[in-house]
């Protein structure tokens, strides 16, 4: 599974790099910190999952990495935008200072922005406007973005329930590993019964993967995370740990990935890869 993350990285990062601006063009800050965030690290494990479902059902194609690609920046200026004072004021992302730290909350917003729009340039790029419509509802109101308010307005509340937490974990993380899979899917011609089945498989990885972070935010550390651990729990954040404890979160995660594998079994297609990616979100360690 290594070696699967790391070429797709390789893929994606080359792309990325003959599509993103040089610093040198103007305004320079701006895609100074564009290419900051984007080359600082990560797994592009979205990307993967992208791919993953596309060479599931269509034994692969490189006109898939452009979808993929965008799929990323949309996650980079997500995280660009969590870092930010106004929301989780984090000082580290990926071991470096965080976007604001170096350029600045402005550049850092505009920056950002600016990812947001690349990112719909690129899965345009392949004239489906179906993916075009997965990735704007994954993000919106009714999705990561969404997630994201309820995240804010929850902070500090003690009478959560495992029934808010699993609405937000699915609204701000889930929707777009969901949509990275489905996406992958829907570019390969799956048919709709299985892009159901896919669309099922990533709502349970990806609600496993943002329990697994809730889990590394108390377990882990500021080296091996690659950003400040403990800040959970310091800002008093809804987690499943805060509501249902360290011990149950375990278990719900690899509920979650049991339950993802058993859609997978519904497919008729070789899933391995698929499978191996969902073990990897209970296994990984950042």
């Amino acid at each position: 599974m290594t070696d699967y993350l790391a070429l797709q990285k390789q893929r994606i990062d080359s792309f990325l790099d003959g599509y993103l601006l040089p610093e040198t063009a103007r305004p320079e800050i701006i895609h100074k910190a564009v290419r900051y965030s984007v080359f600082s690290g990560g797994k592009r494990f979205r990307a993967s999952l992208c791919i993953a479902a596309n060479d599931t059902f269509a034994g692969g194609t490189e006109s898939i990495i452009p979808v993929a690609a965008g799929i990323e920046l949309i996650h980079t200026y997500s995280l660009i935008h969590d870092d930010l004072p106004c929301m989780d004021n984090d000082d580290l992302r990926r071991g470096k200072p965080t976007s604001h730290k170096v350029f600045g909350e402005n550049i850092a917003v505009l920056a950002g922005d600016a990812l947001n729009a690349l990112a719909f340039d690129l899965v345009s790029s392949a004239e489906d406007c179906r993916l075009v419509r997965i990735l704007a509802h994954a993000i919106g109101t009714e999705g990561m973005i969404g997630g994201q308010v309820e995240d804010i307005a929850s902070n500090g509340l003690d009478n959560l329930t495992e029934e808010d937490i699993r609405y937000i974990h699915t609204m701000k993380t889930a929707k777009l590993i969901q949509a990275s899979l489905e996406m992958g899917a829907v570019h390969a011609g799956a048919a709709l019964s299985r892009t159901d089945i896919i669309r099922e498989f990533g709502a349970r990885i990806g609600l496993a993967f943002q329990i697994v972070d809730d889990i590394l935010d108390i377990e882990s550390s500021d080296e091996v995370l690659g950003k400040d651990v403990g800040s959970d729990v310091e800002n008093d954040k809804a987690t499943y740990p805060k509501v249902c404890g360290l011990d149950r979160s375990k278990v719900f995660a690899r509920a979650a990935i049991d339950e993802a594998h058993r859609f997978l079994a519904q497919l008729e297609e070789d899933t391995t890869m698929l499978g191996e990616l969902a073990d990897f979100v209970i296994n990984r360690v950042n």
